[in-house]
């Protein structure tokens, strides 16, 4: 499933890693999230097969949710459209998948391009597998284009969240990890491609509030093991201590008065 806005060319690219797979998705839906390039004319054009579906401009989450419940298949597999998936990924997760039947997860490590240029990804963005929320915490530990998941994870867990502008997939892991373990493919299975002006982590300052709100989020359901909850707990109120200093520091007196009492309400909880 591929969500996208204004990313005519970048979206071929994407589409046609799709159909070079060596095992080919029994369906592929793109969703197109309010384009004015003419998106909707290219696939018509040169992909004929695609689900496409149109909606005006609601933002990646309303996009995805979409793309989940026009998909019929039991598995979901993901694909931004500045991504590119590696020939084998789906055959690979396919495989790992049926020789652990009990996992409704698995992700893949990823190869960064960077303004074309291969580049080394920080080690604080290393995947790994098992029972990661805690790994989770710091920073989005998955990345939507190398996920593969089960229908009925969103069933229990939930859709991604709308009222998100931005790290609504750092908030599905969260919720998807607490429940479920992950498996790990550690070799790339795709090119990660960054650089470009219309990334969404470009278009939002200050991106730890939407984190915030997505620990504040997950505490208050109440359904963290205590050692989770603990971890959630501390990581939030590090995040908020380093965003509430930055505000401060902006004399941004409203806000600052805000994480004060977030700090005061989660430091005794």
């Amino acid at each position: 499933m591929v969500p996208t806005y204004n990313r005519r060319e970048r979206l071929k690219r994407a589409l046609l890693s799709v159909f070079a797979q060596t095992s080919l998705p029994a369906e592929v839906t793109v969703i197109d999230d309010g384009s004015t390039d003419e998106t909707g004319a290219m696939i018509r054009k040169e992909f004929p097969r695609i689900n496409y579906c149109y909606q005006e401009n609601s933002g990646v989450s309303a996009a995805r949710n979409l793309g989940i419940q026009q998909s019929t298949g039991d598995w979901l597999a993901f694909l931004d459209s500045d991504d590119e998936w590696l020939p084998e990924k789906l055959a690979n997760q396919k495989a790992l998948l049926t020789a652990n039947p009990d996992h409704k997860v698995c992700h893949t490590e990823e190869s960064w391009i960077r303004n074309g240029v291969r580049v080394n990804a920080p080690p604080k963005y290393a995947k790994t597998g098992g029972w990661i929320f805690t790994h989770c915490l710091p920073l989005c530990a998955m990345s939507p284009s190398t996920v593969m998941i089960h229908r009925s994870v969103f069933e229990d867990i939930g859709l991604f969240d709308v009222d998100l502008p931005a790290c609504e997939d750092y908030d599905l892991w969260l919720r998807i990890t607490a429940s479920y373990p992950v498996l790990l493919i550690e070799e790339p299975q795709i090119y990660k491609h960054g650089g470009h002006e219309d990334q969404l982590s470009g278009q939002h300052w200050g991106m730890d509030r939407f984190r915030i709100n997505a620990l504040q989020k997950i505490i208050d359901m109440g359904q963290l093991s205590a050692e989770n909850q603990q971890a959630a707990v501390t990581m939030l109120l590090k995040k908020v201590a380093i965003y509430l200093n930055g505000v401060t520091k902006r004399g941004k007196t409203d806000e600052a008065s805000y994480y004060q009492q977030l700090i005061k309400r989660y430091g005794f909880s």
